[in-house]
């Protein structure tokens, strides 16, 4: 029913306006959270907090699309019937009361953060699960702040005032065409929707998460200020939570396996320039020099510039991936963070804080720089590396040069290394830089004048590998006439493995199998260790060879150390495949399942785990002490050597 200060006006328009107000009462609440907690966030400028809050309204807008579906679905079906008083009265109060929950959630961490740090996530639903007196902590938790639950009924007053203010004009007829026009409305409408929950749009770009609002922050724990507390409980709906486990003491774990990595010796610091080199989808199935016992010895490969790099580099006999997609790399090869049951920049844990080389190597005085010729935006890599304490990111949108764009991904990988050639000589001397390739990707396609210019495999990928390879011959060409270029540590590794094409590489160590190769071309760095290495060993390697001389955490290990207790590990679908030495164990998380040797057993088709219960035992337990650092450091935010 019309009341007297209301007007009337379009469907469409109230839909509009009625979403704006709800935007406006997140706008209050992140302001409201900011008043509440502003104690816990040191040193913010007002015009910083301003960008954090305008870049929140893209995390609002995700909220509040997944609370509204129905109310919107109902407002926009093209159907006569959605103009009744009683239908719209339902509508009215459908959108009240699931807003309300939501504005009570953001309301909630008001006071809860204090306590966990942490915007509240889907696992408080776990959390309190088994506590028998869920009432009574309700009740004190008012009776604490109870100020709280008035500013509450505040503001869903305000809210239902404010929805009255307008009532749905109806149509005088309804015919045909508007049947025909209202549909065509619903799909533009529908289409926004699906955009706004992702938050943006375009090939490639991952529905965004929590880990997307460090593009707006300059540290992990100021995330909370650009997130809403509903945003984070649907994000997290189906995370997995990691349980605490307390396998040894705190003396006994330490002395097993432990990730806070203390200056190994007094040597200067070497302020090398550094750059990784992260190419999509090479596995080390590709490379001919990697391989020179397959196919009867007869094997040359797809990378013929990689092969000739690895006889000037260092490398060693076995190196893998920590996981099987690109978004688990870059934790992987700049923090020292593998990703586990699920890619730890999508977990609940992406807001913990952390560390990276770049941002060691920055408080040392380096240039820190990330190129990528994707979109910016694209696989969250953007959000990753301003957390990650990268200063420059260079991405499509920096690429200013049109007609170089392979339509589908980015830009060619040839063009952009030429690029990324040229801004590095502009960062100042010493610098870090990292670069993640994007050709060598499904569809696999070439640029028009390359076509036919590349040996074809059984594979797809590696044809376009061979592209890839030759955009870093011309890259390591153009660099080596920079003055920086000698004094420049190169570390050559992929994002993960592909498919494969031989039975070596058809198992569980073949899926993870990938190139690791150090070059040093202002040094003597050359050669070939028989040991195990992996991505999260990269940044622990880099700085004790530069004789980095402060403590750091990183849960890999340096390759270049004397022994052979260093262990890989990767996880995929719940189960953990552990390397050490030459025995690969595969657990499920609670009972060993299988025990290989893959000095005499490469196919992996003989299971020892019965025949060799000691060795099984003592990789057991560098698992278990692996597992407990994870989960416990995971869970407490101990991620860094603080």
């Amino acid at each position: 029913m019309k009341t007297k200060h209301s007007k009337t006006v379009n469907l469409y328009v109230a839909l509009a306006y009625r979403f704006l107000i709800v935007m406006v009462l997140y706008t209050f609440c992140r302001l409201g959270f900011y008043f509440f907690n502003h104690g816990l966030f040191q040193h913010i400028t007002f015009p910083k907090y301003l960008y954090m809050m305008y870049g929140g309204l893209k995390f609002d807008v995700s909220a509040l699309l997944y609370i509204n579906l129905i109310f919107i679905l109902m407002n926009v079906i093209p159907f006569p019937f959605r103009y009744k008083e009683g239908y719209q009265r339902f509508c009215k109060w459908l959108f009240i009361i699931s807003n309300s929950l939501g504005i009570l959630a953001n309301f909630a961490d008001f006071a809860y953060f204090k306590y966990t740090l942490k915007r509240t996530t889907a696992t408080v639903f776990s959390q309190f699960s088994n506590e028998q007196n869920k009432f009574k902590l309700f009740i004190d938790f008012l009776g604490d702040y109870w100020y709280l639950l008035l500013l509450f009924i505040v503001f869903i007053w305000a809210f239902v005032k404010l929805y009255d203010l307008v009532k749905i004009k109806p149509p005088v007829r309804f015919t045909w065409p508007a049947y025909a026009l209202h549909t065509v409305l619903m799909v533009v409408i529908a289409l926004a929707c699906l955009t706004g929950i992702r938050g943006g749009w375009g090939f490639g770009t991952r529905p965004i998460t929590l880990s997307n609002a460090g593009e707006f922050v300059d540290t992990p724990d100021q995330m909370s200020l650009v997130l809403n507390t509903p945003f984070c409980i649907f994000r997290t709906l189906k995370a997995s939570k990691l349980k605490p486990v307390n396998y040894y003491n705190e003396q006994e774990l330490n002395a097993i396996y432990n990730p806070i990595h203390m200056p190994a010796d007094a040597g200067k610091f070497k302020k090398l320039n550094v750059v990784f080199l992260i190419i999509e989808s090479l596995g080390k199935e590709h490379v001919g020099s990697l391989n020179t016992d397959l196919a009867g010895g007869t094997y040359k490969g797809y990378t013929p510039f990689i092969d000739s790099l690895v006889s000037q580099s260092f490398t060693f006999t076995h190196t893998y991936a920590n996981g099987r997609k690109s978004i688990d790399a870059l934790p992987s090869v700049i923090s020292g963070i593998p990703s586990i049951r699920e890619p730890f920049v999508l977990s609940v844990y992406s807001g913990n804080k952390t560390t990276s080389i770049a941002k060691l190597l920055s408080d040392e005085g380096y240039e820190t720089a990330f190129f990528h010729g994707a979109p910016n935006g694209s696989m969250g890599f953007s959000s990753y590396t301003h957390l990650a304490g990268i200063k420059h990111y260079f991405g499509q949108n920096e690429y200013k040069k049109s007609g170089d764009s392979d339509g589908t991904w980015g830009i060619w990988d040839d063009p952009f290394m030429q690029y990324m050639a040229e801004t590095m000589n502009t960062l100042k001397q010493p610098f870090f830089s990292s670069f993640f390739s994007l050709s060598s990707h499904h569809p696999f396609r070439l640029p028009d004048e390359y076509v036919g210019k590349f040996p074809k495999g059984p594979l797809p990928v590696q044809e376009v590998l061979g592209y890839t390879d030759m955009a870093l011959r011309k890259f390591f060409k153009k660099a080596s006439t920079m003055p920086w270029y000698k004094n420049t540590l190169f570390v050559l590794c992929a994002d993960h493995a592909t498919v494969s094409y031989f039975p070596e590489y058809q198992t569980t160590p073949g899926y993870f199998s990938i190139p690791i190769v150090l070059y040093y071309p202002g040094g003597n760095l050359k050669g070939k260790a028989d040991k195990n290495v992996q991505q999260i060993d990269i940044m622990p390697t880099v700085l004790n060879y530069l004789h980095y001389d402060k403590p750091y955490f990183a849960l890999g290990f340096d390759a270049f150390a004397k022994g052979n207790d260093n262990f890989v590990v990767n996880n995929n679908d719940g189960n953990f495949s552990f390397y050490q030495g030459d025995y690969l164990l595969v657990n499920d998380g609670k009972l060993n399942i299988a025990l290989y040797n893959l000095k005499t057993d490469r196919l992996t088709k003989n299971n020892i785990l019965e025949k060799e219960p000691l060795i099984a035992g003592k990789m057991e337990k560098y698992l278990k002490a692996f597992v407990q650092q994870y989960n416990n450091r995971m869970i407490d935010n101990k991620l860094t050597a603080e």
